[in-house]
C-alpha cells in the first residue's frame, strides 16, 4: 500500500475571530505561537505513522482554513466541493477547489446549492456513507451528492450542538468497525448505526467532550487529542495503536486531529479507497 496522503493547512492565520459553534468564543482566543506548536505536533506523528503530507497555503481573513477536513467528500479522483451554511467560511470554497483541482481531482459542486461541509459531515465506513444533518449539512444534499455518485448514503441527524459535524462523534476505524459517542445520535441514528456497522466502540461523554472521535486513522495508528484514556484502552485491546497529542488550542475553535487533516485517496474504512473504480 502506498503511503496515504493528507492535505493539511499550516494554522498562520487561526483564531477565533467568529462564532459559529458552541465552542467559539471571540474573547477566549487562541494562544496562537501554542496553535502552531500543536499543529507541527499533529503533522509529526501523521508522518511517524506513514502519511505524506500536503500543504494548502493559509490564507489571510479565512482562520478556519486549517480544518482542511471540510474542503470536500473525496471519492476516488473525485471531490465534491463543500458549500459552507455560514457565510464567514464560504470564503475558503475557492481555494479548496482550486487546489483540489491542481492536484487533478475532478472538482463537482454541491448539488443545487445544498449546504453540505466535506468530510466533516460525510463518512464513509465500507460501501456506506454516513452523513451527518441538521446542523451544517442537508439531507436531501446528502442524498443527491449519492445518486450523483451512485453510493449508498445513511443519514444520521446530528441533534447536540457541540456535535455540529459527524466526525465530532463518529469515526470509521475499518470497514467494519467505528467509534462514536451515542449522545450525539437520536435513537433512530443509533439503531442505524447498530445495524450497519459491525462493530463500535461507544465513547463516553467526558471523553468525547475532549473530541475523542475526532481521530486520524492511518493504518493501526489511531492519533486524538488527549484526554481520551478509556477510549485509549479500547483501542489497544482492538489491536490498534493510539497516539495522543494535545489540541486544545482547535478544540477552542470546535476541532480537532481529524478536523485539521484530509485523506486524499480516501479514509482506511472505505472500501473503494484503493480501488481505480471511482
Amino acid at each position: 500500500m502506498s503511503s496515504p496522503r493528507i492535505l493539511m493547512c499550516p494554522p498562520t492565520h487561526y483564531g477565533i475571530h467568529y462564532e459559529i459553534n458552541p465552542w467559539m468564543n471571540t474573547e477566549r482566543q487562541a494562544d496562537h505561537p501554542l496553535a502552531q506548536e500543536q499543529w507541527r505536533a499533529l503533522r509529526g506523528h501523521l508522518v511517524a505513522a506513514g502519511a505524506t503530507i500536503e500543504e494548502l497555503a493559509p490564507v489571510d481573513g479565512l482562520p478556519d482554513l486549517v480544518f482542511t477536513a471540510n474542503a470536500a467528500m473525496v471519492f476516488g479522483r473525485k471531490a465534491v466541493i463543500s458549500h459552507f451554511k455560514h457565510p464567514q467560511r464560504q470564503g475558503e470554497e475557492e481555494h479548496f477547489r482550486r487546489w483540489l483541482a491542481a492536484d487533478g481531482f475532478e472538482a463537482l459542486e454541491t448539488p443545487n446549492q445544498f449546504s453540505f461541509e466535506g468530510a466533516g459531515d460525510a463518512l464513509f465506513c465500507g460501501d456506506t456513507l454516513f452523513a451527518g444533518y441538521r446542523q451544517r449539512s442537508d439531507a436531501l444534499g446528502h442524498q443527491q451528492i449519492g445518486e450523483m455518485l451512485g453510493i449508498r448514503v445513511l443519514p444520521l441527524e446530528l441533534i447536540d450542538s457541540y456535535y455540529y459535524h459527524l466526525d465530532t462523534c463518529f469515526c470509521p476505524l475499518t470497514a467494519d468497525s467505528a467509534i462514536y459517542f451515542p449522545g450525539a445520535f437520536d435513537d433512530y441514528g443509533q439503531r442505524v448505526l447498530a445495524a450497519n456497522v459491525p462493530t463500535l466502540i461507544a465513547v463516553e461523554e467526558e471523553e468525547a467532550r475532549s473530541f475523542a472521535c475526532n481521530a486520524v486513522v492511518v493504518g493501526r495508528t489511531v492519533v486524538t487529542n488527549v484526554g481520551c484514556p478509556h477510549l485509549h484502552e479500547q483501542l489497544r485491546n482492538a489491536g490498534f495503536t493510539p497516539v495522543e497529542t494535545p489540541l486544545g488550542e482547535f478544540v477552542k475553535a470546535g476541532g480537532s486531529a481529524k478536523c485539521l487533516t484530509l485523506r486524499l485517496e480516501g479514509e482506511d474504512a472505505a472500501v473503494w479507497a484503493n480501488s481505480t473504480q471511482c
